[in-house]
């Protein structure tokens, strides 16, 4: 599935599957067809992907540490990925907007 994030707000912000999904699941929400972010559960979303971010970043060097090579995987980290999302949504709430996909 291709999740699809619009705001009157701010442009579409578009993410394969599994990094949707990912992303969904660490702001509390279950990946799904449809669904809203509304401006009050923004700050929460935007702290959930923040800390994310800092522990994947964390394990990214601890394992290049280990064996003094970066780690495995298509090299793209979690920030790359939600920040366009988190751009997104300081958008969105500064201009007290919903964030939706699938409509």
């Amino acid at each position: 599935m291709i999740y699809k994030f619009k705001s009157k707000a701010a442009g579409d912000v578009i993410m394969m599957g599994p990094s949707g999904d990912q992303v969904l699941r660490l702001i509390g929400k279950e990946p799904s067809a449809k669904g809203i972010i509304e401006p009050a559960q923004m700050p929460a979303a935007m702290q959930a992907i923040e800390a994310a971010i800092t522990a994947d970043e964390a394990a990214r060097k601890e394992a290049e540490a280990e064996d003094g090579k970066a780690p495995k995987g298509d090299g793209v980290s979690l920030r790359q990925r939600a920040w366009p999302l988190v751009e997104m949504m300081k958008r969105a709430l500064a201009a007290n907007e919903n964030i939706v996909w699938g409509v």
